[in-house]
């Protein structure tokens, strides 16, 4: 009687347990789709251009956390696009507008702790990529105190600021902090001043 009860329970676990792990399954597409389809914040975030240059992309859940999470996974795109006034400045695959430091006066970056909350690094996990405009001569990477990799265009470390929310929101520009000003930063590597 015991081992009758113990076998009904396994075969009652096991039943249950298929239906988890099937979760509805059936056998039309898009549901086989759905399922074979990597998670998303395993995937590199991509950007394709618009016809006015500015990147899109649907950032993904990982991705929305931090500024710096964008590429901070996987090796980063940078890309160029158009806002306003502003011409043919540095941003992420995401469209997320990239900044330079003016108190970084090598590609080693001087901006931690605060600072760091407040402009975070642009990291990445490999070589950076450059597209639409961008210089891929111009791209390298240098390691900051805690063993992270930041992307550097034309020898200045890049950053992102807090305050930029949306793709191609550009709140940092010719912003005072810490000691000194940030600055949008243009395909040529130099900064764009002028707002």
């Amino acid at each position: 009687m015991r081992n009758t009860r113990s076998l009904t329970t396994a075969a009652a676990t096991a039943a249950a347990l298929a239906i988890l792990v099937c979760g509805g399954c059936s056998s039309s597409k898009s549901t086989t789709s759905t399922a074979t389809t990597a998670p998303a914040t395993t995937a590199p975030a991509t950007a394709t251009a618009t016809a006015t240059g500015s990147p899109t992309a649907a950032p993904t859940s990982a991705e929305s956390a931090s500024p710096s999470a964008a590429i901070s996974g996987t090796a980063a795109t940078i890309s160029s696009t158009t806002v306003g006034k502003y011409q043919n400045f540095l941003v992420d695959a995401r469209g997320k507008s990239l900044y330079l430091f003016e108190a970084d006066t090598s590609s080693a970056s001087t901006c931690y702790d605060a600072c760091a909350t407040a402009w975070p690094p642009a990291l990445t996990t490999g070589a950076p990529t450059a597209t639409n405009g961008v210089d891929q001569a111009k791209l390298s990477t240098s390691t900051r105190k805690d063993g992270t990799t930041q992307i550097v265009y034309n020898g200045h470390p890049l950053y992102y600021f807090e305050g930029d929310t949306a793709q191609g929101d550009t709140n940092g520009e010719e912003s005072s902090a810490f000691g000194a000003t940030w600055y949008l930063i243009n395909t040529a590597g130099n900064k764009i001043e002028g707002s």
